[in-house]
């Protein structure tokens, strides 16, 4: 995968997205990913892959300042045309460099964003580094089922769907590991599909000294 056949992807994508993906399955799942959030009102937040904007629902009417950036112009014009008449900062940024200074963030949601960067590991490392101490995230994505055995029409499908934009071989204990000093998971729980789709959620460590 890389940006230029995803930007492709989700131009062809756009249109039909939100009756796909904001319905069925995938509507109770977002129901169930946001149902107890710990964010207090008036927080800093930053949402990494906004798409259309399906998830933005749950997180408007608490007074928080929410900045929400996709890769995508199609998917991000989408979401600016549903929020017009919101506070809700958009921007057009990639989630593997993210143009904001360290420690900038209360809360952090990626969603679906992981398993379709070129670079997952750098995109997480991102999140980390805005996120403030004690600040928290929640990750919602495709990984491989957490201690079970990966099936094998899923690693044989993987090189295909890749095609699609998108990876369902993904290992959240890799991605995680290069920031596991500076972030502590509390929750890691299966959503649907047997485990592929997870809710993670997570905690930056205070620094040392603070």
């Amino acid at each position: 995968m890389n940006n230029t056949w995803n930007r492709f992807i989700y131009k062809c994508a756009a249109p039909f997205y939100d009756r796909l993906f904001n319905s069925g399955i995938f509507l109770k799942a977002r129901k169930q990913i946001f149902k107890d959030i710990d964010v207090k009102s008036g927080s800093k937040i930053l949402f990494v892959g906004v798409g259309t904007g399906a998830d933005l629902p749950y997180l408007l009417n608490n007074g928080h300042e929410i900045t929400a950036i996709d890769y995508s112009e199609d998917m991000l014009r989408m979401a600016q045309e549903t929020y017009r008449d919101s506070s809700i900062t958009f921007l057009r940024m990639d989630a593997q460099h993210l143009d904001f200074e360290k420690e900038s963030f209360d809360f952090v949601i990626g969603s679906l964003i992981l398993s379709v960067v070129p670079d997952p590991q750098q995109a997480f490392r991102e999140i980390i580094r805005v996120l403030k101490s004690n600040g928290r995230f929640l990750i919602f994505d495709k990984f491989v089922p957490a201690n079970k055995k990966v099936p094998v029409r899923q690693r044989l499908l993987r090189p295909l769907v890749k095609l699609f934009g998108t990876d369902i071989g993904l290992d959240f204990n890799l991605i995680h590991a290069p920031v596991s000093d500076e972030s502590i998971i509390l929750q890691d729980e299966e959503v649907m599909l047997n485990g592929l789709y997870r809710r993670i959620t997570g905690v930056k460590r205070r620094e040392k000294g603070i």
